[in-house]
């Protein structure tokens, strides 16, 4: 029997691609579940014990998380990194660890194809089938759902005749949730004039009035939450989840350019992408050069672009890494926010490498290292292309 690794999510297109290929194309089938951060405990016990019922011959939980940290969010936080100045780029960046994981796996245990459950109308396709190809070229790609064009009722209704009974009504929203964010589409979100209300967003607001919240960064990496240390990063960007999502902070709604080419729409919730990043970017402007943020800045919209499009993997995002880590060397210290319904504002930080603490001068009150005629003749030599240029063409000064 040939052997096929199903991404398993223990969703509708997935179940029935483990059922499908178990039961009538006679493939030896291995369910591998790949969590980077969205899976409860009770969700993946219930997702093995359904992949079994569906046929499977083993299932696996895949525990990304922690590589997916290591190897790509830090440098999401180096990077302040937000697609289109609003997204953390939550999902794109999941499915490229998740489909790393897949392919992994699959060699491990020698398999001879890989089968995902995506449609042919979105990104996810391109994601694992990109990361399959590259890593697995050797393997075959199935995709049931997208190939046959097969409906949702029609999955269902073959569930259904072989025994499996579980509930997949059709829900208004749909959510990918991750350590870096909870995406929801449909709804409200396919109508462009409209928003998501209320009872869309999965955390509820429970906090009223406001609250102070600490994030410290040694290097640019999360330390600390509200004076507590953490050796694990994963747990601190859940400490500091907990917290602001009970403000309802982070709810956005991203419109942007899809790997396809149509445009896509999505809402979100992501409290500690955004207060995080927010703490970072403010710490670095107290602590970096201008022409460090400058720089970037600029390598990390690319940086984000690319894992948006799949492009993990190319070589030179490595040495985009590189640059962005070197950069953080002196970005430590504690930023303080104030926290409320909502929202939140930057308020302050304590750092060792504070540049404002400078012996030269305190902007706008005293100067102390150069002298009243120094900077007067800084101004003038400052001044001289546009005395030169309006010196040849002095009609173009005149206010009109």
């Amino acid at each position: 029997m040939k052997k096929v690794v199903v991404a398993f999510s223990g969703g509708l297109d997935t179940s029935y691609t483990v059922m499908y290929l178990a039961k009538e194309k006679g493939y030896e089938v291995y369910a591998a579940c790949a969590d980077t951060g969205g899976f409860s405990p009770e969700q993946l016990a219930a997702n093995e014990k359904n992949a079994y019922a569906l046929g499977a011959k083993a299932y696996v939980t895949l525990d990304v998380t922690k590589e997916y940290y290591d190897k790509s969010l830090r440098y999401m936080i180096y990077g302040n990194v937000l697609r289109n100045g609003t997204y953390p780029i939550s999902v794109s960046s999941e499915r490229i660890f998740q489909g790393i994981a897949i392919a992994r796996y699959a060699k491990q245990i020698g398999a001879d194809a890989i089968a995902h459950g995506s449609t042919g109308a979105g990104n996810d396709q391109v994601r694992f089938d990109m990361t399959f190809l590259v890593m697995c070229p050797e393997m075959e790609i199935i995709t049931l759902t997208r190939d046959g064009n097969i409906s949702r009722k029609e999955e269902v209704d073959y569930l259904n005749a072989h025994g499996f009974k579980a509930d997949f009504a059709k829900m208004k929203y749909s959510y990918n949730v991750g350590i870096w964010g909870t995406s929801i589409c449909g709804g409200e979100i396919l109508d462009s004039r409209q928003g998501l209300p209320e009872s869309a967003y999965l955390k509820q607001v429970t906090k009223t009035g406001s609250e102070i919240l600490s994030i410290g960064f040694y290097k640019g990496e999360l330390h600390s939450v509200n004076g507590k240390a953490y050796e694990d990063r994963v747990q601190a960007i859940k400490a500091v989840e907990e917290i602001g999502a009970a403000y309802g902070i982070g709810r956005d709604m991203h419109v942007g350019d899809t790997i396809i080419g149509i445009k896509g729409r999505v809402g979100f919730e992501a409290a500690a992408p955004m207060l995080i990043i927010a703490a970072h970017k403010f710490l670095e402007k107290f602590t970096l050069s201008k022409w460090q943020q400058y720089w970037k800045d600029q390598v990390a919209n690319w940086y984000g672009m690319f894992l948006h499009e799949s492009q993990y993997l190319e070589p030179v995002m490595r040495d985009i890494e590189a640059m962005l880590e070197s950069s953080q060397s002196n970005v430590n210290g504690t930023v303080t926010l104030e926290l409320r319904p909502y929202g939140f504002s930057t308020v302050g930080v304590d750092s060792p490498d504070d540049l404002l603490k400078s012996k030269l001068g305190e902007y706008g009150e005293s100067q102390k290292g150069w002298t009243a005629e120094e900077a007067k003749g800084f101004i003038k030599l400052l001044s001289t292309p546009l005395r030169m240029y309006y010196g040849a063409h002095p009609d173009e000064l005149k206010i009109k």
